[in-house]
């Protein structure tokens, strides 16, 4: 019966979702489906639904700083939105789910299983570069290395993969500034020094995760939950540690307020040293089309043998105005995919 209803509700708004001009009821009908139904199947295309304006206020923690909700996009008081091209055929990918989405407008440009509950792996350090630029006033801070941030599997500083240590690797007790370590997240994916910054935001993984899905809520994620700091799912609780395509594009796009974190994705490689320099630390970009893409703003990758593999870029239409979203979870041909599904989104919209 729920699918039959979506169904029909989907039909009925399918051209107002293309346009962007879509109905703030239709939104909040949506939500009280999906939220007595979360495990079904979702059938066509996901919109946003403007939060009220008291929604920042609802964070109980009082610890974070305050700042505007990036959830709802009032398309009314934008300028150009995109708008899809007659005889525009559907693009298929190989994905286990993918999203591309208009940054300004929240447009929805491309939608495949885009609300598919997944683990995410790595891309899930979107959300703490977040956080740790709105809680770490003064990025050029000492962090000292707890033992516990570097407890982690997967890569970390000086193993570009968890086989592979052609590096130093940062030891415990170690100090370093901030900003390099949100380097070492965002370049590497190194485990490390996602877990490292949330200890030094919260105190402890667990507390950071907590502010994580604080955040989340207040976005009106209803398809997120994170487990870690890093993205590595828990043992035994791998099902507790997901989010989904559409969920990671919002985050991705509200990322963009803070340019700090797009400059930092956009640097192929580099260095840094702990305070007393002492210790060199090799990074590299993880991103392979980082330089081979036109309008390429940055990217991230992510991998798990759960989650599979997967990639999130940003880049902007080829006027350098219009700024786009992508995703794809789960995708062996990630690299070769990305291409595609961003040809495909230049050639079939215009922004008008």
């Amino acid at each position: 019966m729920f699918n039959v209803i979506y169904t029909i509700l989907f039909v009925i708004m399918l051209p107002s979702i293309f346009s962007g001009n879509f109905s703030h009821d239709f939104g909040r009908m949506k939500d009280k489906l999906f939220a007595s139904n979360q495990n079904a199947e979702v059938l066509g295309e996901e919109v946003s639904v403007p939060a009220k304006a008291d929604d920042t206020q609802k964070n109980t923690d009082t610890t974070s700083t305050q700042v505007a909700d990036y959830s709802p996009f009032n398309v009314a008081s934008i300028g150009l939105v995109p708008q899809r091209k007659t005889n525009c055929q559907d693009l298929k990918m190989w994905a286990g789910s993918s999203v591309a989405i208009d940054v300004e407008s929240g447009t929805i440009l491309h939608y495949d299983n885009g609300r598919k509950q997944t683990q995410i792996a790595s891309l899930t350090k979107m959300m703490t570069a977040i956080l740790a630029v709105e809680n770490i006033p003064d990025l050029n801070a000492e962090v000292t290395i707890k033992k516990e941030g570097l407890h982690v599997d997967g890569t970390v500083v000086g193993c570009p993969t968890s086989v592979l240590c052609n590096g130093n690797r940062m030891y415990a007790g170690e100090k370093v500034h901030a900003i390099d370590l949100l380097k070492a997240m965002l370049l590497n994916s190194a485990n490390d020094a996602a877990t490292s910054l949330g200890i030094y935001i919260s105190g402890s993984p667990d507390a950071f995760v907590e502010k994580m899905n604080q955040r989340a809520k207040n976005m009106g994620l209803i398809d997120t939950h994170f487990c870690t700091p890093s993205g590595l799912e828990i043992d035994g609780r791998e099902n507790e540690c997901y989010s989904s395509a559409y969920d990671i594009a919002r985050i991705a796009a509200a990322s963009m307020q803070y340019n700090l974190i797009w400059d930092i994705m956009k640097i192929p490689e580099g260095q840094f040293y702990s305070t007393d320099g002492k210790y060199m630390h090799i990074l590299k970009n993880t991103d392979k089309l980082l330089e081979t893409l036109p309008n390429c703003l940055g990217g991230k990758t992510g991998f798990t043998p759960l989650a599979g593999y997967s990639l999130l870029m940003g880049s902007t239409d080829p006027t350098g105005k219009h700024k786009v979203i992508t995703v794809l979870l789960n995708d062996q041909q990630r690299w070769e995919d990305m291409k595609s599904l961003l040809s495909w989104v230049y050639n079939n919209y215009t922004w008008k």
